[in-house]
């Protein structure tokens, strides 16, 4: 399941990231309201996450954007605001949860969960691409005759590449839609995953292949 987190305080957002990605979630995290938007127009998600107040955009504004657009995804709605009339206002917007802060990280989970339930997209957890099957539920990939356990790193590196199948990804976009625009990694875990990625496409006859693109990035494409 994909998530959105929109939280303009970066130490919740990355301890949320961390919790989902615990809970076997792949999990993106932006810091405004602009950036926000940009992320949903672009990626589909089963859930959004929005923080009320944001630089940009508020989530309330991004909600509505949401709406306008027909765009069905379920978002819960983070403040630190608790009265009622911030909560309706949030529901009367769209929103299909509302929880404020401080929140327990059980209830947050849980919550969310749920929420992954009502998406349109829920069902959908598998990807092919050539011989190769992507199970976003056990974070395995297969081929007719052979499976392999993926990483959380590694199934994020896969499936973005699955999705996206001979669009040049440049490094700097990879470390930042995975690792996270706040990421204290060096940017050289990007090759290093992409090899540990390869060695496991390798090790079960897929017929796709990550190739690198000199001066460009990475892509993904089916051999013939």
């Amino acid at each position: 399941m994909r998530i959105l987190i929109a939280e303009d305080e970066t130490a919740i957002a990355k301890a949320l990231k961390l919790m989902l990605e615990k809970a076997k979630f792949t999990v993106d995290i932006v810091h405004n309201g602009t950036q926000a938007w940009e992320y949903i127009r672009l990626s589909p998600y089963d859930v959004v996450v929005l923080d009320i107040m944001m630089p940009g955009m508020s989530g309330l504004e991004v909600l509505s954007l949401m709406r306008e657009e027909h765009m069905t995804v379920p978002v819960m709605l983070l403040t630190a605001k608790s009265e009622v009339e911030d909560r309706v206002a949030g529901l009367e917007a769209g929103a299909d949860d509302y929880l404020a802060k401080p929140f327990a990280t059980s209830e947050f989970i849980a919550r969310v969960k749920a929420l992954g339930r009502r998406s349109d997209s829920y069902t959908d957890l598998t990807k092919e691409l050539g011989n190769i099957v992507l199970d976003s539920n056990r974070y395995r990939v297969s081929t007719g005759s052979a499976d392999v356990e993926l990483t959380n790193k590694e199934f994020q590196l896969l499936e973005l590449f699955v999705m996206h199948p001979g669009f040049v990804f440049s490094t700097e976009h990879i470390m930042d839609k995975i690792w996270g625009v706040d990421s204290n990694s060096n940017i050289d875990v990007v090759w290093t995953h992409i090899g540990f990625v390869r060695k496991k496409l390798r090790s079960i006859g897929a017929d796709v292949e990550i190739k690198t693109i000199r001066g460009a990035g990475y892509s993904m494409e089916v051999m013939s």
